[in-house]
């Protein structure tokens, strides 16, 4: 039987972590950013509605993923390298290349709640090029972060569109919830067959 404390509020984003994508349904190792500030998201899609007998008879609405931000303290060269298809180059200093597409990845992170830590994943995302704003030192040392606009697109992963997946830790599930920075967790639907 499941636990029945669940969260009440949330707070408290950490544990960022990134896999590039390889495949349909398939990502690398993910790999620890620290300096999680800040993720906005807002969701992508519409709906229409049809109108008959004198009414809204029937309404469709599309789920398109979400669009948002990922503000870190400081996105590391590693990360541009993967992620931008920048390059280090013989000097070691990190060289911005133009017209390069960047690589999707999926997303992972923790947000805490009162009860439990949810863990979640957003698969499928494309990121722009980080935001910057570099200030002068004045009466105390303020760091500055690095913003990164971030879109998430649904991806086919056991025969449905999916966007994200959420997990919180329960007796049923611990050691799954353990390992979720191990690997990108997929979804294991019950009316299919599961995915590797």
């Amino acid at each position: 039987m499941a636990e029945s404390t669940n969260n009440k509020v949330r707070f408290g984003l950490c544990g960022v972590h990134i896999a590039k994508k390889t495949g349909d349904g398939a990502y690398d190792t993910p790999v620890a950013i620290p300096g999680a500030v800040s993720l906005s998201t807002k969701p992508e899609g519409d709906s229409e509605k049809f109108f008959a007998d004198n009414g809204a008879y029937f309404t469709v609405v599309t789920d398109n993923g979400y669009t948002g931000d990922l503000e870190m303290a400081l996105i590391p060269d590693s990360v541009k390298v993967d992620i931008f298809n920048w390059e280090i180059d013989k000097n070691g200093a990190l060289v911005e290349i133009a017209g390069v597409q960047p690589n999707p990845f999926a997303l992972l992170f923790t947000v805490d709640g009162d009860a439990k830590q949810r863990r979640s994943v957003f698969y499928n995302c494309t990121a722009e090029r980080p935001e910057t704003e570099d200030k002068t030192t004045e009466d105390k040392a303020s760091p500055t972060t690095e913003k990164m606009p971030i879109v998430m697109i649904p991806e086919a992963i056991g025969g449905k569109k999916v966007t994200k997946l959420s997990i919180e830790p329960s007796t049923e599930n611990q050691a799954v919830y353990d390992a979720f920075f191990a690997d990108v967790l997929l979804p294991k639907f019950t009316d299919s067959e599961p995915s590797a």
